[in-house]
């Protein structure tokens, strides 16, 4: 194919990939992209990507090939690709399944076709504590239980083996996907999800039964979930993050398939119910009394025959958990997810121990098919205050950020913007406690945390699906498993440092697609030239992954900030406001009162960390 600098990407030797924001060509090649390559950075103009060797990993046990990559990446290239570049793709595409886990009778068996390479792994100090001695010189025999410990291993050394060694089919479970509800309405699985299963079960050969459906907030995961054990008909364990997501899982298995109540359970700290399905939480799992104690619940895992594993949010997966799983290899697994990213840097362990992505769609193309809501993302950039400067300017760089989250200017930002959308349902998100009861107080609006009991959040969440409150303003809680159909609307006024997975949540919420056709509008208000700014930055690189774009403003010029409250909840210009230490004299605010200044930045002010 002729190269022209007229396309829009430029393929650097260290593997990044520049790719021109304005170009005709962009979305097309963003698409292409997003199969093989991570996206680093994506200011205004230009986005950075990498050629990582779990992204391209994953691209082949996805079914692209070298060729593939390399084809894709020529088309949209400036110039020739370097020949190193061209030699990575064909390195790291060709190292995934190189070597293969196999059953031999009852041995577990690490075959390669390239003896060098079994000589290599041979020697390797990570393997030698599971390898039990070699068979030729094309096959070596490992220790059958720790098939997940030899996966992790294979893994760190540059070489993840494809798992051909079958599943424990576990205890027969006979039941169907409904035609109408229970509460009566027609069912069936969409294209996508279908293909979703489809791509997970693999006919039932050993070459399916693990690995990652990456998919909207919105999109049906669940339904994909449900789908996959209608299609093994064995007993299922479901993973959830918490015990909201627990019981929305049982109303959907009920809801939409023959089983009974008595044969789906609820494992958490209500209930400890066993069934042929039973949904737990991560946090059951990895209780334990204290930090030399046992953990008292694996053998919920271990101890019963599932057919069947379902991580739903396995980006939230914990260590403790990823330590079990490394024990359970026999069995199949599924993990759910709208993102592969997680904050610790653990993607590796996911792709070794739940399997590799087996299925995903942008999310963009869902929104053509109407499948999720069109929504319309925007960062609205605030000034620190000027007598805060200095201050922010001294301060340690954890709290330059807390100082810039909390800004009291965002406070007239979601005012005007809850005007804005006064007939919208909308919730208001953020991470630090103090900085949500003020504005909760202010805005006479709920206020959900991880504090609030299973009762009291299923009672609001229900009072907002029917509309009879129009807005809630909830902590981190929202990120996880909430089912708010209606909600169109998301003003984030603060988040988990620059959380990619965070943002997918948080978009998540507004995604299903509305009644009327309205948009979903997500605001994220962020203090401008700050630590704020920049981590937003890193935020919004799941965005741009999935085809959103943000409109980036200022506060100003949209109207929104003519100035902020004082201490009397009185409107101040910016340019009249008094010093610091009169701005923060007012009292704290108290649960209910509507009048008073934004709250104080002191020592208690915390981050939420109990949802």
């Amino acid at each position: 194919m002729p190269i022209t600098t007229a396309n829009p990407l430029v393929v650097q030797s260290d593997r990044t990939l520049l790719l021109e924001v304005d170009h005709p060509l962009y979305a097309e090649t963003r698409d292409a992209l997003a199969q093989f390559a991570e996206l680093e950075k994506s200011p205004e103009h230009i986005h950075t990507y990498r050629l990582t060797p779990l992204s391209l990993w994953n691209a082949a046990a996805g079914g692209l090939d070298a060729p593939g990559v390399l084809e894709m990446l020529a088309r949209y290239s400036k110039y020739d690709l370097p020949p190193n570049v061209v030699s990575d793709v064909r390195d790291y595409i060709g190292r995934y399944g190189k070597l293969k886990l196999m059953r031999e009778g009852a041995d577990l068996v690490l075959r390669s076709d390239d003896a060098v390479l079994v000589a290599e792994v041979q020697r390797q100090k990570r393997m030698q504590p599971y390898i039990l001695g070699q068979r030729d010189a094309h096959s070596l025999t490992v220790d059958v239980d720790r098939r997940g410990h030899v996966k992790q291993a294979l893994v760190s050394i540059g070489y993840p083996a494809e798992d051909l060694a079958g599943y424990t089919e576990g205890a027969r479970l006979a039941f169907a996907g409904r035609e109408t509800t229970a509460s009566g309405e027609l069912f069936t699985l969409r294209a996508y999800q279908r293909d979703a299963v489809a791509a997970f079960y693999a006919d039932g050969t050993p070459r399916g039964g693990s690995g990652v459906v990456v998919l909207p907030c919105g999109a049906g995961k669940t339904i994909v979930g449900i789908g996959a054990m209608e299609t093994v008909q064995r007993s299922t364990l479901i993973l959830t993050p918490n015990t909201v997501a627990v019981r929305q899982w049982i109303a959907e298995l009920l809801d939409k398939t023959t089983l009974t109540p008595d044969q789906v359970g609820e494992y958490t700290g209500d209930r400890k119910d066993i069934r042929p399905v039973t949904v737990t939480t991560y946090q059951i799992l990895t209780y334990r009394p204290s930090e030399e104690s046992d953990f008292p619940h694996f053998g919920l895992v271990t101890g019963h025959d599932w057919g069947l594993i379902v991580y739903d949010e396995v980006h939230l997966l914990p260590a403790p958990v990823f330590r079990l799983t490394a024990e359970i290899q026999a069995r199949r697994r599924l993990g759910l997810t709208a993102t592969l990213v997680r904050e610790d840097g653990r993607e590796a362990e996911v792709f070794g121990l739940i399997g590799p992505k087996r299925f995903d769609v942008p999310w963009r193309e869902l929104e053509r098919q109407g499948w999720i809501a069109t929504a319309e993302c925007h960062e609205i950039r605030v000034p620190l205050p000027e007598e805060q400067r200095m201050t922010y300017a001294l301060s340690e760089e954890r709290e330059k950020y807390r100082m810039a989250a909390e800004n009291a200017v965002k406070t007239q930002v979601v005012r005007e913007l809850l005007a804005q959308h006064a007939e919208d349902q909308v919730l208001v998100i953020g991470q630090y406690l103090d900085q949500l009861k003020y504005l909760a107080d202010l805005l006479d609006a709920p206020l959900l945390t991880g504090r609030t009991n299973n009762a009291q959040r299923e009672k609001l969440y229900e009072s907002f699906r029917r509309g009879e409150i129009k807005r809630l303003v909830v902590s981190k809680v929202a990120n996880f498993a909430i089912d708010l159909p209606d909600a169109n609307v998301a003003i984030q006024v603060s988040g988990t440092f620059g959380s990619r997975q965070e943002e997918a949540q948080r978009l998540g919420r507004i995604l299903r697609p509305k009644a009327d056709g309205r948009p979903a509008h997500f605001y994220t208000i962020v203090t401008r030239d700050t630590r704020d700014q920049d981590f937003s930055a890193n935020r919004q690189l799941f965005l741009t992954e999935q085809g959103y774009r943000y409109t980036i403003e200022d506060a100003e010029s949209l109207g929104l900030l003519n100035g902020v409250l004082d201490a009397a909840g009185n409107m101040t210009p910016l340019a009249e406001r008094p010093p610091a230490e009169e701005h923060h004299n007012g009292a704290r605010p108290g649960r209910r009162r509507r009048s008073t200044a934004p709250p104080a930045r002191s020592t208690h002010n915390r981050r939420e960390g109990d949802a």
